[in-house]
């Protein structure tokens, strides 16, 4: 990577940039113009998911890209209904048919669907993926620690990231401990609790006294704590806006404050109930 913005090393010895473009629940129809309006803001990490069914866009916007293709990082994730070895890698090929791209960057589990019982199965298809060379890197999403667990126990290959809901209202400070002991790089999903943290007294109070924006505030609390983000917004000047959380630091107190505001509140499902 030769571009501006900040990136995290993986284990596996490729990085990615600490903030990336979210396009989940961005419409198919939009998702073309807006990831390619976040390259032009300067991102250069885009997430997206077979779930989100607009693949297609983000496949577009990087390919009408006239920079460096290696500065660019794509994220997709095999949903729910492709578990098992076989079916991961057909879910695999039928997401880069839609992106249009030789390589993908980073591939996730999207849940671990564990009444399925087969995201094992699904590992050992990303691990042969990474093998053959058709991504560079492998992870998972809204992973719990023993499903993390067995992984390793029975696979031996450690993700290289676990992608999970995380915000202030919900910090997962187990889990963290757990990945960075193995390793793992955090990056959080719906980092501003899909919108209600932004309204909380003390994020607002802070904001008051930074010059900053609620969101910029809670961006920059999970980049001093070392998790990667993917903030999604379909305005062009909030998707600018986010991005701009390195020209200041929150200090010991105003982190504090931040993490006093832990409550376990989730915005979306918890891992065990879905799939």
């Amino acid at each position: 990577m030769t571009h501006s913005l900040p990136h995290a090393q993986l284990a596996d010895g490729h990085s990615m940039d600490v903030i990336g473009y979210g396009v989940y629940k961005v419409p198919p129809e939009d998702t073309e113009r807006l990831s390619s309006t976040a390259l032009g803001s300067g991102y250069r990490l885009i997430d997206t998911a077979a779930l989100y069914g607009n693949e297609a866009g983000v496949g577009a916007a990087v390919r009408s890209w006239t920079g460096d293709r290696d500065d660019l990082f794509v994220t997709s994730k095999v949903w729910n209904d492709a578990h098992g070895y076989d079916a991961t890698l057909r879910a695999f090929d039928t997401s880069m048919d839609l992106l249009g791209l030789d390589r993908l960057d980073l591939y996730l589990i999207h849940w671990p669907c564990p009444a399925q019982d087969l995201y094992v199965e699904s590992w050992r298809a990303l691990i042969q993926l990474r093998a053959e060379d058709r991504v560079r890197s492998v992870g998972v999403s809204n992973f719990q620690q023993d499903h993390l667990q067995r992984l390793l126990d029975e696979t031996g290959v450690v993700p290289v990231l676990n992608q999970v809901e995380l915000h202030p209202y919900l910090q997962q400070r187990e889990l963290r401990a757990f990945h960075e002991q193995h390793g793992i790089l955090t990056q959080a999903w719906s980092p501003l609790g899909r919108g209600s943290v932004l309204d909380d007294p003390v994020i607002g109070e802070l904001a008051e006294q930074l010059g900053r924006t609620s969101a910029q505030v809670v961006l920059r609390w999970h980049l001093q704590h070392g998790i990667l983000t993917i903030p999604k917004s379909s305005t062009p000047e909030r998707i600018s806006s986010n991005l701009d959380i390195f020209g200041f630091v929150l200090d010991d107190r105003q982190m504090a404050a931040l993490d006093g505001l832990d409550r376990d509140q989730r915005s979306g499902s918890h891992p065990d109930r879905v799939g």
